[in-house]
């Protein structure tokens, strides 16, 4: 845990992270890390509203893309809490992008945080639509070089696919969305895995439709790959944005991997 000043394991009970709220209000600036968990969620808005930025971490520390965390460091609390989603956006700046790739049309759209969206289309005017439907009440504005140049790498793993692409993210879902989305991103290029395997993998054999629900609520095409999820039968199953597109990628993700494991 050396990127952060304190660990404070709060998988035992709340009085755990919060007996030394006197320090964390003379050092604002700080980042807390607490445990994952119910607890650790309660812990994190606790110390969040006297004043500390806090940043969530499970304890197995898998982490989301270049952000290591499932909760993003904010100065007002968690990332991606329910009321942050419900808010619709509310108050924040969004750049976005649409670009041209070999699947269709491809969206990238950032908050200050990170990346908080990502989608595959047939048009862009529909792209736009479905962005602001997610976030109705944010401020959508054109990307920078920064977003653009995220896009681009974006746009070079769907052409060459490679390793999963590292990009800073804003997540937006729940704390089980969230462990499942960091399964789907250890599935390596070219292999699937079946919503159940996911679902013994988390250590929950039981949830398997309840994995099908977070792949489905995933809004980060292609960063997050539930394409890489199929059912046990070897069906397809389903895909946000079109299972044509979704059977293309495997394709092509399988191929890209074929000559290094002929060499093997």
């Amino acid at each position: 845990m050396k990127d952060y000043p304190y660990w404070w394991d709060t998988t035992r009970n709340l009085e755990a992270s919060t007996h030394n709220l006197e320090l964390v209000r003379a050092r604002p600036l700080d980042v807390v890390v607490v445990g994952g968990g119910y607890t650790g969620l309660a812990a994190a808005r606790h110390l969040a509203r006297v004043g500390a930025t806090v940043a969530v971490i499970e304890r197995e520390r898998i982490g989301f893309g270049a952000s290591s965390r499932a909760y993003e460091a904010a100065p007002n609390g968690l990332g991606m809490t329910p009321a942050t989603r419900r808010r619709g956006g509310h108050g924040e700046k969004i750049r976005f992008t649409i670009v041209s790739t070999w699947l269709g049309w491809a969206m990238v759209a950032a908050t200050e945080r990170g990346i908080c969206m990502t989608a595959l289309g047939d048009d862009r005017t529909g792209l736009e639509t479905e962005l602001r439907q997610r976030f109705p009440k944010a401020e959508l504005v054109a990307a920078d070089a920064a977003l653009a140049g995220w896009a681009e790498r974006i746009v070079h793993f769907i052409t060459r696919p490679g390793e999963q692409p590292d990009l800073p993210l804003d997540i937006r879902g729940t704390a089980f969305q969230a462990r499942v989305w960091r399964a789907l991103q250890k599935i390596p290029l070219g292999k699937t895995a079946s919503y159940s395997e996911i679902a013994a993998a988390l250590g929950q054999p039981k949830a398997v439709r309840a994995v099908a629900q977070a792949c489905a609520a995933n809004k980060l095409a292609l960063i997050v790959p539930c394409h890489r999820v199929i059912r046990s039968d070897g069906d397809l199953g389903g895909y946000r944005w079109g299972l044509e597109r979704k059977r293309e990628l495997l394709a092509r993700e399988r191929a890209a991997v074929a000559p290094d494991e002929a060499a093997a």
